[in-house]
């Protein structure tokens, strides 16, 4: 049943203050903890001196959020920097050679951070999947784009290759991860793109440009070869009307997002609590799910920044890449949860929808689930946890449309279509409260630690019943119909938009 009556005002803004004060309490919590738990021991190797003009330690527990911004920051500024300035001089000058000056300043980059030896064994890797495109033969090129990826995943292999890394740069291993999982993935998609379109005849060299365009060698996101391919050999690309304003927004959005994790880390230490599980156990429960629940905020924000940087870059280059993450807060469905769109894309277009079809048979289904998160393991590295993490959302994209079959059903379906909409919208989000708590627990796995993730159920789901679960179902059920209202109005908004432009 089709969800279109608008919520009431005065219930919308009951959601709104339910959703606000159980934030505001959790928040306390965890201030409270953090301020507590400053100068504990186990707190001393990831808090570490911050702002000491007001007394405030910083949370440093996240590796990556710390590189990027102290020993790999004057090189990202640096490097985009050129970029830019470099891609601007040649569309200035020469527009019609503009993807091969991305693909030599990209080269140079490359070369100048990580060395020659790894420039060739990147290459390498591009002439063997570029000789086996023309083959035309896809599972050919899927498999050995597959090979590709695990020499870059598991030993010795991945040993033998590290060791074409010359130097001793503090980021090398870092960089070298990112750009060759990310070249594999390039050319793997470009082979696929030239056998599902043999009349076009891609060459090595467009391979190349693709692959070397710096904004996305290194971190992605991952754009398919023939979108890219087609908007980078646009001769005389046109900016669409207010472009240039939504990247100075989106520029702007990454800075205020930059600062208000900073001011976040000196305040709450997220991060560094769910380390020290003696110490969590203490926190009560409402800011024990607030801790959950930032958690995967963050590193929702993470992915937002990273890709908004870049993303702005490649806007400045006329290019329109994947769109950030959405919103964790706004996600109550496993189909909707992916940090990175870019690779999101990937697997849908060459595994997920090529397997599953329209994604509405449960045999299939199962068969595209399996195949989708088995490599996105082998994209992330196998281990145990990595092994876990699949499975369970694996399951919890399964088991959504288990349900929505169940609920088509006869009997089920009739009652449905007997309530009122707002009921059934309310029924709806019931589901969505326990769903989105299902994509928390999951992801937790991942971000933090089995242990950790194990506590927090114990505490929402058996110590805490009924009155923490049901405290919590309800706050998220209010954040639901709020999102889901949200929603709503996008699409009436869409339809009125196209309206008009039928109109016109």
């Amino acid at each position: 049943m089709g969800i279109k009556t608008a919520l009431p005002t005065v219930e919308l803004g009951l959601y709104s203050l339910v959703l606000s004060g159980a934030l505001a309490y959790a928040g306390r919590g965890l201030l409270e903890a953090s301020q507590d738990g400053a100068h504990r021991k186990a707190f001393r190797e990831s808090v570490r001196p911050g702002w000491e003009y007001i007394g405030r330690k910083m949370d440093v527990a996240d590796f990556e959020w710390v590189m990027w911004f102290t020993s790999f920051r004057n090189v990202i500024v640096f490097a985009l920097s050129g970029h830019v300035l470099f891609a601007k001089l040649c569309t200035m000058v020469a527009p019609q050679l503009r993807s091969w000056m991305y693909a030599v300043y990209g080269v140079l980059a490359v070369v100048g951070t990580m060395g020659p030896w790894y420039l060739l064994l990147l290459l390498g890797h591009c002439v063997s999947l570029y000789v086996v495109s023309l083959s035309g033969q896809p599972w050919l090129c899927l498999s050995l784009g597959l090979a590709s990826l695990a020499s870059f995943k598991l030993d010795p292999l991945i040993s033998w290759q590290s060791g074409f890394v010359t130097g001793t740069f503090d980021l090398q291993e870092v960089l070298f991860h990112g750009g060759s999982g990310f070249t594999v993935l390039r050319c793997i998609s470009f082979a696929l793109e030239s056998c599902a379109h043999p009349e076009r005849r891609y060459s090595l060299a467009d391979l190349l440009k693709y692959n070397f365009y710096l904004p996305f060698f290194f971190f992605g996101p991952i754009m398919t070869f023939d979108r890219f391919h087609a908007q980078v050999s646009q001769v005389e690309p046109v900016r669409p009307e207010g472009e240039l304003w939504r990247i100075r927004a989106q520029a702007g959005l990454s800075m205020v997002a930059i600062v208000a994790v900073d001011i976040f880390f000196h305040f709450f230490y997220i991060l560094t609590i769910p380390s020290d599980l003696k110490y969590a156990h203490r926190l009560p429960d409402s800011a024990l799910a607030g801790l959950a629940y930032s958690n995967l905020v963050y590193d929702w924000v993470k992915a937002a920044v990273l890709f908004g940087v870049v993303n702005t870059v490649a806007r400045l280059d006329h290019l329109d890449p994947p769109r950030p993450p959405k919103c964790i807060t706004a996600l109550y469905v496993f189909a909707e949860t992916h940090f990175d769109r870019g690779i999101n894309d990937w697997l849908c277009k060459y595994v997920y929808d090529h397997i599953g079809g329209e994604h509405s048979a449960v045999i299939p289904e199962l068969g595209a689930t399996v195949a989708t998160f088995a490599i996105t393991t082998l994209w992330l590295g196998p281990c145990d946890i990595v092994y876990l993490w699949s499975c369970l959302n694996c399951f919890g994209l399964n088991f959504e449309l288990w349900v929505q079959k169940l609920a088509e059903w006869g009997p089920l379906a009739q009652i449905e279509a007997s309530l009122s909409e707002q009921m059934s919208r309310r029924v709806r989000a019931i589901f969505g409260a326990m769903n989105f708590w299902a994509i928390v627990m999951y992801n937790l796995v991942s971000l933090n630690s089995l242990e950790f993730t194990e506590m927090v159920a114990q505490r929402l789901l058996l110590k805490g019943f009924p009155r923490t679960t049901l405290a919590v179902l309800f706050v998220t059920y209010c954040g639901v119909q709020l999102v889901k209202e949200r929603e709503r109005t996008l699409a009436l908004e869409e339809d009125q938009k196209q309206d008009k432009e039928k109109l016109e």
